[in-house]
């Protein structure tokens, strides 16, 4: 079973600078980690080789410094890993980034599941993967709590899908691309012993000439339909007041407060 899991490089903190005229996060020198629901998706890409054999390669798009968290998930135990990095890339919407991803996987070849995670903490849409399986025209699932078998006789997999109300089985055939959901398994950690063998282990960094499609106008920010118009941190309000007196006091202030504050 050859499976691709595609990971992302997620801002460590809230504090993340925006590009004033293209609105996109400043992602280059910010403290990153790998995106917590891709941590899943790894997981049971290798629970799955552990139980049917077979190879996982991770995917993932971004500057160098994403290079990081490749590196991280094949000290968990990753075969091979491809980083797409062009500067042509960036600034990429939804729609182009999914594009970008399917025509890494088309360039990686033969395969018969491809998992991410549920959604990653930065964009938080949740459409990548789908747009992903509609590129490549396979069938998807999403929110997969749990990938009961894979029958090798009809070449499909057995998975529960949470649909908010209720769990669904479903059948899907591959080659397929699922999202799961968080608590799906618990992730393992990273091996030290993995990592002085792996060392420094050649990553494939593509750019856009070696993908099928090297038409500049299907990527990035060129290629995106979806164009940010404004983008601003939230203000912080840190400001604070401390009461004391009795308890009738205290209600009395704090009614006092809240009409003059147009809360009630």
């Amino acid at each position: 079973m050859n499976i691709i899991v595609c990971i992302k490089q997620v801002p460590s903190t809230s504090n993340v600078e925006v590009d004033p005229v293209t609105g996109v996060l400043k992602r280059e020198g910010t403290k990153s980690k790998m995106n917590p629901y891709d941590l899943f998706a790894l997981e049971q890409a290798f629970l799955l080789r552990e139980r049917y054999g077979g190879t996982v390669a991770v995917l993932s798009m971004g500057p160098n410094q994403a290079m990081d968290v490749l590196y991280e998930a094949l000290y968990m135990g990753a075969d091979s890993a491809v980083l797409a990095s062009d500067r042509r890339f960036a600034g990429a919407d939804v729609l182009t980034t999914s594009y970008t991803l399917a025509q890494c996987v088309r360039k990686i070849g033969e395969y018969d599941l491809i998992i991410c995670g549920k959604q990653t903490t930065d964009g938080d849409t949740g459409q990548v993967g789908p747009e992903m399986a509609e590129w490549l025209e396979i069938p998807h699932a999403c929110n997969v709590t749990a990938v009961e078998s894979f029958s090798e006789g009809e070449g499909a997999f057995i998975v529960k899908v949470n649909m908010d109300h209720s769990i669904y089985t479903v059948k899907i055939q591959a080659p397929c691309l699922i999202t799961v959901d968080k608590d799906i398994n618990t992730p393992r950690l990273p091996s030290y012993l993995r990592k002085k063998t792996v060392g420094n282990a050649q990553i494939s960094v593509w750019s856009m000439g070696d993908l099928p499609d090297q038409d500049e106008s299907h990527y990035g920010l060129t290629g995106s339909p979806t164009q940010v118009e404004r983008v601003f941190p939230p203000e912080a309000h840190d400001d604070r007041v401390c009461f004391t007196g009795t308890g009738e006091e205290l209600a009395g202030r704090l009614y006092s407060l809240l009409r003059e504050k147009k809360r009630i």
